[in-house]
């Protein structure tokens, strides 16, 4: 049990990447953490002996955000665990690449299902959760800017998300809760650069002004803002964390 003072923050997604930077900056801010996988516990096993040897506290849940009952237990534990949730950042994602056709629907569905279903799985627990003062983020890209070929599903599920958080911002209307997305340009992760040459990794770092990647540390800051404090007036927004890739 945390100290009654003591925010707690669920971080989906979290055991690598965007989500792993986010659940450690926010247990650096002071957060418990809920590190949330949805395969590798291994990972996420690190994740939370990271967060412990720096002095925080945190805990490795298993759950496919897809599956509404996994969903359902991830918040549930984290209350058990914990007693509150404060914070709720839904960094879990796939990123297929698929051109539209329709021998690529199975991608479709899956993209679809993990970044669209699983946002809107993750939204409607945290609003049914989350008390007064609480945040909720979720992520969305700026590769929606680009419209680049064979990112398709990934975009539209997306897009999607971005629909989502505005919405629930109105529906949370006089409850004192927040609700944005960040909206990471290409981030040096697993996951971006799996599959893609050097010469295309290259190119893509040098499209944004800073001429480089993202690093995951650049995007929990944001997120760090967003959950903090300051971030407080800060509501139904996209906040595009891209080093100018427009």
């Amino acid at each position: 049990m945390t100290s009654e003072s003591q925010k707690v923050a669920i971080v989906t997604g979290s055991s690598r990447g965007i989500g792993r930077a986010t659940a450690e900056r926010l247990a650096s801010d002071g957060f418990a953490v809920v590190v949330n996988y949805a395969g590798n516990e291994a990972k996420a096993r690190d994740a939370v002996a990271a967060i412990e040897s720096n002095g925080g506290r945190a805990i490795a849940v298993q759950g496919d955000v897809s599956k509404q009952d996994d969903v359902s237990r991830l918040f549930s534990t984290a209350k058990e665990t914990f007693g509150r949730i404060d914070v709720v950042v839904n960094s879990a994602g796939t990123l297929p690449m698929a051109k539209i056709s329709t021998e690529n629907l199975e991608a479709f569905d899956q993209v679809i299902a993990t970044n669209l279903r699983g946002t809107y799985l993750v939204l409607a627990q945290a609003a049914e959760h989350l008390d007064a003062g609480g945040r909720i983020i979720a992520f969305s890209s700026s590769v929606l800017g680009k419209s680049f070929p064979a990112y398709g599903p990934y975009i539209a599920s997306k897009a999607g998300v971005e629909g989502l958080v505005r919405v629930l911002a109105n529906e949370l209307r006089g409850r004192d809760i927040t609700v944005n997305a960040v909206a990471p340009g290409p981030v040096a992760t697993e996951m971006f650069l799996d599959g893609k040459s050097d010469e295309l990794i290259e190119q893509i770092a040098k499209q944004a002004p800073m001429e480089r990647l993202g690093q995951p540390q650049d995007i929990a800051s944001a997120v760090s803002f967003l959950a903090g404090t300051d971030g407080a007036w800060v509501n139904a927004q996209i906040i595009r964390v891209n080093g100018g890739f427009v």
